[in-house]
């Protein structure tokens, strides 16, 4: 980076997820007031909104994404526990696939209807995790 060899971008990581979040809803992207006068407004756009500034942080989508959840069921419904919630289900909305690596996998009906975080219709691929050594 420093060598000028590869181009970074510095994104703080609430952009990032929103712009990530963006890219799985189809939307142009956000604005945002943070990172104004820092170096991550390098390069981007500046948008005047009732006389208040904010950076245009484009949309982000990936050919993959490698998702880890707590439980799965067989046609690829997925929960998550605790800080999981946060990024997980935003990540899947925005890859074109999806692999999935659950805890476990349960029949169809164990997982709560509310507790679903991610909708099988999102999921391509279902991973079996491998038990840890103290677990075989």
């Amino acid at each position: 980076m420093i060598a000028g060899e590869i181009a970074v971008e510095l994104v703080p990581q609430g952009s990032l997820i929103e712009r990530i979040r963006a890219g799985g809803m189809g939307l142009g992207g956000v604005l945002t007031p943070t990172g104004l006068g820092t170096e991550v407004e390098t390069g981007k756009q500046i948008i005047e909104v009732e006389g208040k500034s904010f950076l245009l942080e484009t949309p982000l989508r990936a050919d993959f994404a490698l998702v880890g959840a707590w439980q799965a069921d067989h046609v690829g419904n997925l929960s998550y526990l605790l800080t999981a919630h946060n990024f997980n289900p935003i990540v899947a909305l925005a890859a074109d696939v999806v692999i999935a690596e659950p805890e476990s996998i349960v029949p169809v009906g164990v997982i709560p209807p509310d507790s679903v975080k991610t909708p099988g219709v999102l999921v391509d691929h279902l991973l079996v995790r491998a038990p840890k050594p103290s677990q075989a």
